[in-house]
């Protein structure tokens, strides 16, 4: 059961998008260097991180890519990634419904005692020092790749790219809020965004164990 070109990038997109709007470590540091270095911090760190998971997929690809085609490592890896997947829309729900997920609107303290670094520069070291970006990788990334490698280059690519530009739009989107002390990003849209997000990963997570058990 494969995914389409479009698909893959409309998914990878919406799982990019649902990682990028969690509060975190990439959000904090976009915030705050978007304060003291204008709106162009944010897409400067986002390629930061953009490079550091080129180099990754690169290297997952160089060295495990005859393993990813085999159907039983295929299965598993499309049932555990799915898993993971639910349990990340589960925990979304949870904390949105107790009304934890908030946009941190007090990092603007930090920036005068943060240190001065290139955006490229922290994104990628924020990036490889967060464990949740080294777990997603080796369950919802490798998921993804096995699907995506089925379609070749061009899968991996949709895969990247759509995975990428949620980045992108995301940090983007906050960095010129920021830059322009615009405040049309209510609590209340954020959070209405987060449960469309979980949603979407819910669904897509229910695919990717269907899809692994489907093919066993």
């Amino acid at each position: 059961m494969g995914m389409t070109l479009g698909f893959l990038f409309i998914t990878a997109f919406g799982v990019g998008l649902s990682g990028a709007m969690m509060p975190g470590p990439l959000l904090t540091a976009t915030i705050v260097s978007t304060a003291r270095r204008g709106f162009m911090a944010g897409p400067l760190i986002v390629l930061g991180h953009a490079l550091l998971e080129l180099a990754l997929l690169i290297a997952l690809l160089a060295g495990f890519s005859t393993i990813l085609l085999l159907p039983r490592v295929g299965q598993t890896v499309a049932v555990v990634g799915g898993s993971f997947l639910l349990y990340l829309s589960f925990c979304m729900i949870k904390d949105i419904l107790k009304g934890k997920l908030t946009l941190p609107d007090n990092q603007l303290d930090q920036v005068s005692s943060t240190p001065l670094m290139h955006p490229i520069v922290t994104g990628i070291l924020i990036s490889v020092s967060n464990p949740y970006w080294i777990i997603w990788w080796a369950t919802i990334g490798l998921s993804y790749l096995t699907i995506a490698w089925k379609s070749g280059t061009s899968g991996i690519v949709s895969f990247y790219s759509g995975h990428i530009l949620a980045d992108l739009f995301w940090y983007s989107l906050i960095a010129f809020i920021i830059s322009t002390g615009s405040r049309w990003l209510k609590p209340v849209i954020y959070r209405l965004i987060l449960m469309l997000c979980a949603v979407f990963l819910l669904g897509l997570g229910v695919y990717f164990i269907y899809s692994g058990l489907l093919s066993i």
